[in-house]
């Protein structure tokens, strides 16, 4: 049976479906208000795994997560990321890792979320301009003071992955990964063999017609969506796999939770996995 539990780190538990917080409205109105409805509803629902970044409306997606949800329920894990900035005179979102910018942003998210520590904390992706070992000891002092629990990565490769492990112990990686996409096999693999979290992001990606018509038949003989399909899929693809499926309405909220109870037979399991080899 395909456990339903994932301990981050080796000790910080977490459901392995959570909920990815990217696509909440945060301005002010009627959408907004939709928006902190989903969140406190994911949490309802048993979500105890939310992903967000300063990237998100610079740290608007933090603070409405903390509007909705503070005083945080016990078991509730928000994790951020760092190290994308707005530079230049337009001010276009850039990745920044200098030691500066991401201790400023993580201040920033400890404020915003109302909290005295972020139990995950990632780098959003490695900036090249800057030492890794400037970047990745900057997110170690701050774990020694206290400020973060654990360090995790976005968008690496296996090799950036081992050198990043010199540095400091990661506990995750966030990188691009779903039934159909899956250039990162080699750094799934990675982090199962050292017992990483991998958190996908776009987990669920539309297909071409074929490889729909063949999720769609699989949907059909387990009575889910397609969309359940392709997360039962990744559930039970790997015991370090966490998804994060984000979505703004509920009835998709529900849908997508609904589908850590669908039951892949080994043959429905084939027939999906082989949707990715070449023709």
């Amino acid at each position: 049976m395909t456990s339903t539990v994932f301990r981050i780190g080796g000790d910080l538990e977490v459901r392995r479906l959570g909920f990815g917080a990217m696509h909440l409205p945060t301005e002010v109105g009627p959408a907004r208000e939709s928006a902190l409805t989903v969140a406190r509803r994911a949490v309802e629902l048993g979500v105890t795994l939310i992903d967000t970044a300063h990237l998100y409306g610079g740290g608007a997606n933090e603070e409405l997560l903390a509007e909705a949800l503070y005083p945080y329920p016990d078991g509730l894990v928000i994790t951020t990321k760092v190290g994308v900035a707005p530079s230049g005179p337009r001010r276009e979102w850039k990745v920044d890792g200098r030691p500066a910018v991401l201790r400023a942003q993580v201040e920033h998210a400890l404020h915003r979320l109302r909290v005295e520590r972020i139990e995950l904390l990632q780098l959003h992706r490695i900036d090249p301009e800057t030492p890794l070992a400037d970047q990745l000891g900057t997110l170690r002092d701050l774990r020694v003071e206290g400020k973060v629990g654990r360090i995790g990565l976005s968008e690496v490769t296996v090799s950036e992955l081992d050198q990043a492990r010199q540095f400091v112990d990661v506990a995750s990686v966030q990188n691009r990964y779903n039934l159909l996409d899956r250039e990162h096999e080699p750094v799934l693999t990675a982090c199962e063999r050292a017992g990483i979290a991998f958190l996908p992001w776009r987990p669920v990606a539309a297909g071409t017609s074929g490889t729909k018509a063949e999720i769609a038949a699989v949907a059909s003989e387990v009575g889910a969506t397609p969309t359940q399909v392709a997360l039962a899929w990744l559930l039970n693809r790997s015991p370090v796999m966490l998804p994060i499926p984000g979505t703004a309405r509920v009835d998709h909220l529900e849908e997508n939770l609904a589908a850590e109870g669908v039951d892949l037979t080994p043959v429905q399991r084939a027939r999906l996995d082989r949707l990715h080899e070449p023709a």
